[in-house]
């Protein structure tokens, strides 16, 4: 396994507000051993950066493009940030 980091900012577009998406997101996060952030944007999207290990975020970006059972994911906007997220553990923002 790759010791090399990852960090990206993903926006996910659909119906992802309102059916538990950031808890869902900090649960699969947290199974993938990626650290992070999640939160709502007024325009209905979610917004989420992870930062780990490659493969882990690959993961958790494969799983965010499925989506809880009651949500409805039309597309995922991803970037690559720059420098690693010196971030520890996963939260909800508001």
């Amino acid at each position: 396994m790759s010791t090399d980091s990852k960090t990206i900012r993903i926006v996910i577009r659909g119906r992802v507000q309102g059916v538990s998406y950031r808890a869902w997101t900090r649960k699969q996060a947290e199974r993938h051993g990626v650290a992070g952030w999640v939160r709502n944007r007024p325009d209905r999207t979610v917004e989420a950066l992870f930062t780990g290990p490659v493969e882990a975020v690959e993961a958790l970006l494969a799983a965010c493009r499925r989506g809880p059972f009651a949500a409805r994911v039309d597309g995922i906007d991803v970037s690559d940030e720059a420098e690693p997220a010196s971030i520890t553990g996963f939260e909800i923002r508001t």
